[in-house]
């Protein structure tokens, strides 16, 4: 068993920039309406959660710690892409590219509710799936992984998916519907996470044997703004 301060290895970094890209392609990708029969979702559905699942391993391997300096990394990330698209945007257009400038802000710019409800939803979505796992991990004594990383989604996603659709879309859509896409998208995401949880197990297993890590957070700050 290992403090927080020992959360550390050679696959960390590798973990975290898959967390982070993942995040960047779901917030790049979620302008496109996808119809998968049964709804009608963002493209991102089909890797957000992935987001999550990562977010479970850094939690699960490293440490609340170490899982917190990277969802802000992956907050800043966002941040980044986001001021450097609006900058793009703001370019003079070549001569012979004008034309695709509507598409340039029809795909890729943000309104300002929208930007904000994401990132809203992703900080109170990320913490608190990745706070419900670091305890449950010390009060199961890191027994019965599957009920910890599910149990944790279903909240987070739950968290993340209202947050969103809540400040994003109130007042312009009834409240009938956007409880039916808040739940629909919690489902789907939260079954994404169940049926990876073999995938799951695998890289936690090889990560802790690999690394000789696997912190407990029995004396964590567990503070969003907590640097130490």
């Amino acid at each position: 068993m290992q403090t927080p301060a020992r959360a550390q290895g050679k696959w960390l970094l590798l973990i975290a920039t898959v967390f982070i890209a993942c995040l960047l392609t779901a917030n790049i990708i979620a302008v496109k309406a996808a119809d998968f029969g049964f709804a009608v979702l963002p493209a991102a559905v089909i890797v957000f959660p992935v987001s999550y699942i990562v977010g479970d391993v850094l939690t699960e391997v490293y440490g609340y710690a170490t899982a917190r300096r990277v969802i802000w990394l992956g907050f800043l990330a966002n941040v980044i892409l986001v001021v450097f698209i609006y900058l793009g945007g703001l370019l003079p257009s070549a001569s012979f590219w004008a034309e695709n400038q509507a598409a340039y802000e029809r795909v890729l710019g943000f309104t300002g509710r929208l930007l904000a409800a994401s990132f809203v939803a992703y900080l109170f979505g990320e913490f608190t799936n990745s706070v419900i796992l670091a305890v449950l991990k010390v009060r199961m004594r890191g027994r019965w992984l599957f009920v910890r990383t599910i149990g944790s989604t279903l909240v987070g996603q739950l968290v993340d998916s209202a947050i969103f659709i809540t400040l994003a879309f109130s007042g312009v859509w009834p409240a009938s519907q956007m409880g039916q896409v808040v739940l629909t998208q919690w489902l789907v995401k939260s079954a994404y996470e169940a049926l990876a949880t073999p995938l799951t197990y695998l890289v936690v297993g090889f990560l802790k044997r690999s690394e000789g890590v696997d912190v407990y957070d029995e004396r964590t700050d567990f503070s969003p703004l907590a640097f130490r």
